[in-house]
C-alpha cells in the first residue's frame, strides 16, 4: 500500500509539473488563474487496494460499498481546516498563494478571514442543507471545503447549483439568480464531484442527516442539493484535471486519509445516479 501510494504521489507531482510548465504567476486581483489542464484519463491506481470492495459493483451496491470505504477517515477540527486548505489548494505557480474556487483568483495564503479581500472556508455542500453547521464531520470535511473570496462566497450563500443567471462581479465567470448558482466552467465538474462525494459519505450515520442530491433547486434547510441532471452534466463536461487529482491525493496522504471516488472514477456518477 505504501509503495503504491508513493508511486502515485510521485506520478501526480511529475504530471502536475509537466502540465503547469510555462504558466506564469496569476494576478492576485483580476483574471482567474489558469492552474488546471483537462485530462480524460481516470485513476485506477487504487482499484486493487483502496477500492477493491467496490470494483465490479453498480447502483445502490456500489454506493453502499463506497460509503463504507470513504467513511474510514481522520476528521479535522474547523480551525484546522484553515491550514489544510493552504496545502490542498496551493497555487502550483506560487506556493505562497491559494487558488479560490469560484473566481479562480490566486490570493495570498495569509489573507484568510472574513473581511472584504480575504478568502474564507466555503462549504460547497451548503452547511444549512442538512443543518450540520461547522460540526466535526460534514462541517469540516475538506473534500468539499474550498477557499473562496469572501464576497463571492456570500453571493453563493446556500443556493443550489443550476445553469443560468447574471454574472457575479469578480466571480471568474460564475452566474447566479434568486435560487441557484453556476460556477465558472473550469470547476463545474469539481463542484459536482464534491457534491456526489458528500451524498455518498453522509448517509444518516455519525449523528448527521442523510445528504442526497435531488432534481430541484431552492431546497432550503432540507438535507438535499440540486440540480441532479445539471450536476451530472457538469461531471461529464469538466472531467478531473491535474489540480483536482493532486488535491485529492493531498487530502488522502496528509489529512483525512480518504479519497473522493468520483475524482478517481467519474464514471461512477452515472452508475449510481
Amino acid at each position: 500500500m505504501l509503495a503504491i501510494r508513493t508511486r502515485r504521489r510521485k506520478a501526480v507531482v511529475l504530471a502536475t509539473a509537466a502540465v503547469l510548465a510555462g504558466i506564469t504567476a496569476p494576478s492576485l486581483t483580476a483574471s482567474p488563474a489558469t492552474a488546471t489542464t483537462t485530462t480524460t484519463t481516470t485513476n485506477t491506481d487504487y482499484d486493487d487496494t483502496y477500492y477493491k470492495d467496490a470494483i465490479g459493483k453498480t447502483g445502490a451496491s456500489l454506493k453502499s460499498s463506497l460509503h463504507t470505504i470513504i467513511s474510514d477517515q481522520t476528521k479535522l477540527s474547523y480551525s484546522a481546516v484553515w491550514d489544510a486548505l493552504k496545502a490542498t489548494d496551493e497555487d502550483p505557480a506560487n506556493s505562497g498563494n491559494v487558488i479560490l474556487l469560484y473566481s479562480g483568483v490566486s490570493r495570498s495564503k495569509s489573507l484568510n478571514g472574513g473581511d472584504t479581500g480575504d478568502w474564507n472556508r466555503e462549504h460547497v455542500w451548503a452547511k444549512s442543507h442538512g443543518d450540520f453547521g461547522t460540526s466535526t464531520g460534514p462541517g469540516t470535511d475538506i473534500h468539499h471545503l474550498r477557499p473562496s473570496d469572501v464576497r463571492v462566497n456570500s453571493v453563493r450563500g446556500n443556493k443550489d447549483f443550476d445553469n443560468g443567471g447574471s454574472a457575479v462581479s469578480e466571480g471568474g465567470g460564475s452566474l447566479t439568480d434568486s435560487d441557484s448558482f453556476e460556477p465558472r466552467d473550469a470547476v463545474k465538474g469539481d463542484v459536482a464531484r464534491m457534491i456526489f462525494y458528500m451524498a455518498v459519505r453522509y448517509e444518516g450515520g455519525d449523528g448527521f442527516a442523510d445528504l442526497e442530491v435531488n432534481g430541484q433547486v431552492d431546497n432550503g434547510s432540507n438535507p438535499y442539493i440540486g440540480k441532479l441532471s445539471v450536476l451530472k452534466a457538469w461531471n461529464d463536461e469538466d472531467p478531473p484535471d491535474a489540480f483536482e487529482e493532486h488535491r485529492n491525493q493531498v487530502v488522502y496522504d496528509d489529512y483525512q486519509h480518504n479519497r473522493n471516488p468520483f475524482i478517481d472514477h467519474p464514471e461512477w456518477v452515472e452508475s449510481i445516479w
